[in-house]
């Protein structure tokens, strides 16, 4: 868990800590602090929740909404039992009126009349109860139903392989979680129970105008339904593309503001701000066109239906008073056929509103349905087993690689790292050196070739188990919004403040910690922004020394630091790579030639490998580098 027994973002006295350690401010402010104590107290207590994560994709089936909701057959059946109440209820008022204007009025039977009053009020009172129990019962099934959603799609986030990340810009993904999970939501407390209530009252009122005057009901549906069929199939295939439209644009505002936001600084630095602007400005033009352009669709067709209803009752009070005056129907059943003419055409315009709401819902089921059909390209076999404690042998064989198919990044890479080795690469930018270290953690599969770790393919092993046994510290660490301590136990979640402080103390945090007043609790802000490069750096060794895993990947750890802090963070990789397998990847020569071996990598082959003082006699690419390096740095 990201968020431990320290409480998270909101640690005890976090805005004295920050401000004493001159951080920037976090935490609860000292006037509120008491305040939100209270709350707190109030807050109930929440048990561990029980997750499971499945690496393995186990549902390929298209994700659609009748499978979304199929799980849940019951409660919609139930909801839909509540529905037929609600409708029935409600439309017991024409019925009455008519026996009320009949057998009341007209006769002069005060009985009837009182009688009609009171099922009438009862009508009134069962709808209302069974609308408001229905109300609830289905936002209760929204809400587990969109909890169910999130889950489903944040595993699958988690499942994908980082190429999909590097290709996928985050704001989209962001889309995906909020503004198509929020139309979900709004499509099935607002749209499709309601769908079911109107659809419902539709088919009860055209049964009751049927039988109340065949005649009436036959001029109604040929004046009205086949203009109305019309209009509904010429907005459904408009709404159908402009909709689509709508979600596509939102997702670019938000890529656009996701972007915006993480760069900052750089937009600030090189005084972008106003370019920036005018950019985002066209984004949020095109959403605001292609909204504006399903608003003239609803405009167009809502209005119709209205005056297509407005025609009917017209043509109904016609020929329904002819024959009121000719004696073939009574007034009362003239007045509740207008009635139910009325209830006749609500629904219909309810579900021309609703339309809308089902589009947006339809085209954000498209979206996440294309998203949660996305395989991840590097997979969990279906018979994969659990990588049993390891030496650290790593071993490329006739290793492959191309993130394109025209643009091989390596090309028959033979390479074998004996356990506790550290190895380092070296090589010009785009050689493939980093592809290297990616392929032995998985992050990607070879195209060719296999690698391996004590004999065993990657590719037949549990994910779990190998991540358990390997470490990784980029270039520049990712720091989480939570405590020092968790950040360091981000791999070990369960580890002793013992455990976590040895870890520190080894790479060199401990004077950093007695600094700070809540020491291990201190909050550390997003991505560190508080924290110098080398201390986010140390922070990420720590994390790897507390993992203890049997092979290490340093990507270029070192090449973003100043002198002073390279020699604290050098000092630290000392403890951190001991007993290890050590994969270095290294763009400063100081940090390659600490290694037990090197290997240079040049045009995605191994051109060089051999220890330092080896190369170094052989005379070639890595002399070369190393004399270049003496030779600016004041050595040669």
């Amino acid at each position: 868990m990201m968020f431990g027994p320290a409480g998270g973002g909101f640690a005890p006295g976090g805005a004295q800590t920050s401000a004493a350690a001159g951080l920037p401010f976090a935490g609860v402010p000292a006037e509120l602090r008491e305040k939100a104590d209270r709350i707190l107290a109030t807050e109930p207590e929440h048990p561990a929740p029980d997750v499971r994560f499945d690496p393995v994709m186990s549902d390929r089936q298209p994700f659609t909404l009748r499978r979304f909701l199929g799980a849940h057959r019951w409660r919609l059946g139930a909801a839909f039992v509540l529905v037929v109440l609600e409708t029935l209820a409600l439309q017991a008022g024409g019925i009455l009126t008519q026996q009320g204007i009949d057998h009341g009025i007209v006769d002069g039977d005060t009985g009837v009349i009182v009688t009609v009053a009171l099922l009438y009020v009862l009508s009134v009172i069962v709808a209302t109860a069974a609308g408001a129990w229905r109300v609830s019962f289905t936002g209760r099934l929204g809400e587990r139903l969109l909890y169910e959603l999130r889950l489903r799609v944040f595993s699958h986030l988690q499942r994908l392989s980082i190429d999909f990340y590097t290709d996928e810009r985050a704001g989209r993904l962001l889309t995906r979680m909020t503004s198509d999970v929020d139309a979900l939501q709004q499509l099935f407390q607002d749209g499709l129970v309601n769908v079911a209530v109107q659809l419902l009252t539709l088919l009860v009122v055209t049964v009751i105008l049927v039988a109340l005057e065949p005649t009436l009901a036959l001029v109604t549906i040929l004046v009205v339904v086949p203009a109305l069929l019309a209009s509904t199939l010429w907005y459904r295939a408009a709404s159908d593309r402009s909709f689509g439209v709508v979600r596509d644009r939102i997702a670019d505002v938000l890529a656009d503001l996701s972007e915006t936001l993480q760069g900052i600084r750089i937009v600030t630095a090189f005084n972008r701000r106003r370019h920036n602007v005018v950019t985002h400005r066209r984004i949020v033009r095109r959403y605001r066109d292609a909204n504006v352009v399903t608003a003239r669709q609803g405009a167009l067709y809502g209005p119709g239906a209205d005056l297509l209803g407005a025609l009917a009752q017209v043509v109904v009070v016609l020929v329904g008073g002819r024959m009121v005056l000719d004696g073939e129907i009574t007034i009362g059943t003239l007045a509740a056929f207008v009635l139910y003419l009325t209830a006749f055409f609500a629904p219909i315009q309810q579900l021309v509103q609703l339309y809308s709401t089902y589009q947006s819902g339809q085209a954000a089921v498209g979206k996440l349905r294309e998203l949660l059909a996305t395989e991840p390209s590097v997979a969990e076999a279906p018979d994969a087993h659990d990588l049993p404690p390891i030496d650290g042998r790593v071993e490329l064989v006739g290793v492959g690689f191309a993130y394109r198919p025209d643009m091989p990044v390596l090309v028959d890479v033979d390479l074998v790292i004996e356990p506790g080795e550290t190895f380092a690469l070296v090589g010009t930018t785009g050689s493939g050196k980093s592809t290297i270290a990616k392929l032995v953690t998985r992050f990607h599969d070879p195209t060719a070739g296999s690698v391996r770790i004590d004999g065993h393919d990657l590719r037949d092993v549990t994910v779990a188990s190998l991540r358990r046994q390997l470490g990784v510290v980029p270039q520049e660490p990712f720091l989480f919004a939570a405590s020092l301590r968790e950040n360091v136990a981000f791999g070990r979640p369960g580890a002793e403040e013992a455990e976590v402080l040895a870890a520190c103390v080894a790479v060199g945090l401990g004077d950093l910690i007695d600094r700070l007043p809540d020491g291990l609790d201190t909050f550390v802000h997003e991505r560190g922004v508080s924290l110098s490069s080398g201390e986010r750096q140390q922070i990420a060794l720590a994390r790897a020394f507390l993992s203890r895993p049997r092979v290490l990947v340093l990507d270029e750890a070192t090449s973003s630091l100043d002198l002073e802090s390279e020699t604290v963070v050098e000092r630290a990789l000392d403890a951190v790579l001991e007993g290890r397998t050590a994969i270095v990847i290294a763009h400063r020569l100081a940090t390659a030639m600490r290694a037990d071996r090197i290997a240079v990598v040049e045009s995605g082959r191994i051109v060089e490998l051999g220890t330092p003082q080896q190369l170094r006699e052989l005379g070639g690419r890595w002399a070369a580098m190393e004399a270049t390096w003496h030779r600016h740095a004041g050595g040669g």
